[in-house]
This record gives C-alpha cells, structure tokens and sequence, in this order.
C-alpha cells in the first residue's frame, strides 16, 4: 500500500493547539520530533496510508477534499513550506 508523508509548517500566529484540535476534529495525524531538520521549521508529520493514488487524488478534487484543502491552508499551514513524499512496500 502506497504512503504519502506530509511535512507542514505552521503559518506565523496559528498556535499549535488549535491545528491540533482540527486535526482530532477535521482529520487525522501523527506528531513527533523530526530528528536532523531542527532549521526547517517543521512542526508535524503526517502519515496517510493510501489503497488508490488515483481514488486518493480524485477524492482531492471533490468538494470535500478541497473543502479539507481550504481549510488546511486558509488557517493552518505553510503551504510552501510543506514536503510531500510517496513511499511504496518494497518486496523481497
């Protein structure tokens, strides 16, 4: 199953708290340090566990995904700041 990790960034005057709250209500996350970037400014990384790519960039463009997108980057985040990566399973 594919992976995508989200690296984000505050925008200036957004307390922790209220992202964190969103998040719990809104979406989903998981946080922790992110050892060897201290001068990125990094706040959070985000693991999302993805069966379809193309369902998962289909269900970004619907209304509620830009709807999640908005919000997201209207009150919370950095958008150019933020790192986005794939991952896939390797087999043996």
């Amino acid at each position: 199953m594919p992976v995508r990790y989200v690296i984000t960034t505050l925008k200036a005057g957004v307390k922790p708290e209220e992202y964190e709250r969103w998040l719990r209500e809104y979406d989903y996350r998981i946080e922790g340090p992110i050892d060897g970037a201290a001068q990125a400014g990094w706040h959070y990384i985000e693991r999302i566990e993805v069966r379809n790519k193309d369902q998962y960039a289909k269900d970004l463009t619907s209304p509620a995904g830009q709807e999640l997108i908005r919000q997201l980057y209207d009150r919370y985040l950095e958008r150019a700041k933020n790192v986005f990566f794939w991952s896939e399973v390797i087999d043996d």
